[in-house]
């Protein structure tokens, strides 16, 4: 509760509109790692095109608007469900592969989107993308609207991810990312439940491209690379696979970083990619993993002969 009227009243007490947009960056961040955590920390499902989904959401919102007149609090809920429409149709084929080819799926899927939206001219602006985007009744340039409103977004995304972690899908979730063998014996629908994964990690992507969209008046392909899906899976990875509080913090770690690290400008990212070294080093379950994850990275397994008869 502290920490949650802390956040409510952060732009009550800083005025500077900078730190606003930062926070409100920030949110995004953190709803984009949480989003990801469904697919790679519940499931284990590596995902590199993630930026992909994220992608879908904005341009659907920027198409809508443009063309339409879609306003956005209708466009919200389209852009998620599309990029869900697209999460299932390359999750579809993409989860009866494991591993490093799931990984190489997912990454080919998200250079296609980027280089198809920088390619369409006539439809997306090519490489100039789509400009002014409209913004929700009563919103202006100041970011603090926009720090509200995701707010409440990750707010009810968070409750929402929580029920769903206690749930029979959560659990079955957790299962896949452990055994996938072992849960399939025992009776989990392990495509379906994977599926159910890459579609609700890419609605709440959709979602927060939405608002990027929305926030930052234009898309282009350029704010989509793979980098940013990188960074994304870094935020996860950093948190906690698999703790949704973990997946937050990461975002706030690696969004807040880079500018606290301006002032060395020529060593900003050398210092950044020690910090990530060190990390995986010496915690590497992250900074709320759990004590299961840990030994799953650290503690190879025994062999068959060690165990009794």
């Amino acid at each position: 509760m502290i920490l949650a009227l802390a956040l409510f009243l952060f732009p009550v007490f800083d005025k500077n509109a900078y730190h606003a947009d930062l926070a409100a960056n920030v949110a995004i961040y953190a709803l984009l790692a949480m989003g990801l955590n469904v697919a790679v920390g519940f499931t284990g499902l590596l995902n590199l095109g993630y930026a992909a989904f994220f992608a879908i959401g904005a341009y659907t919102y920027a198409l809508l608007n443009q063309h339409a007149g879609c306003p956005f609090w209708l466009g919200l809920p389209a852009a998620g469900i599309v990029s869900m429409v697209f999460g299932f149709l390359v999750g579809m084929p993409s989860i009866r592969v494991r591993g490093d080819y799931l990984a190489i799926t997912t990454l080919g899927f998200g250079e296609i989107v980027r280089i198809t939206f920088n390619n369409l001219d006539s439809i997306t602006g090519g490489p100039n993308g789509i400009l002014g985007i409209d913004r929700p009744p009563g919103f202006s340039v100041n970011a603090t609207p926009y720090y509200y409103l995701l707010l409440v977004i990750v707010a009810v995304t968070a409750a929402l991810l929580l029920r769903m972690e206690d749930s029979k899908i959560g659990r079955a979730l957790v299962a896949i990312r452990e055994d996938e063998l072992a849960a399939s014996c025992m009776g989990v629908p392990v495509l379906r439940i994977k599926l159910y994964a890459f579609g609700l990690s890419a609605f709440i992507a959709g979602v927060a491209g939405c608002v990027f969209a929305s926030k930052q008046t234009i898309v282009t392909p350029d704010s989509f690379d793979f980098v940013l899906s990188v960074l994304i899976l870094a935020m996860v990875v950093l948190g906690g696979m698999g703790n949704l509080w973990g997946a937050a913090l990461g975002a706030v770690v690696l969004g807040l970083l880079p500018e606290l690290l301006r002032e060395f400008a020529s060593y900003r990212m050398l210092i950044f990619g020690l910090i990530m070294i060190l990390m995986m080093i010496f915690r590497p379950q992250g900074i709320l993993g759990g004590s299961l994850i840990r030994r799953e990275l650290q503690t190879p397994r025994k062999e068959s002969s060690d165990a009794p008869a």
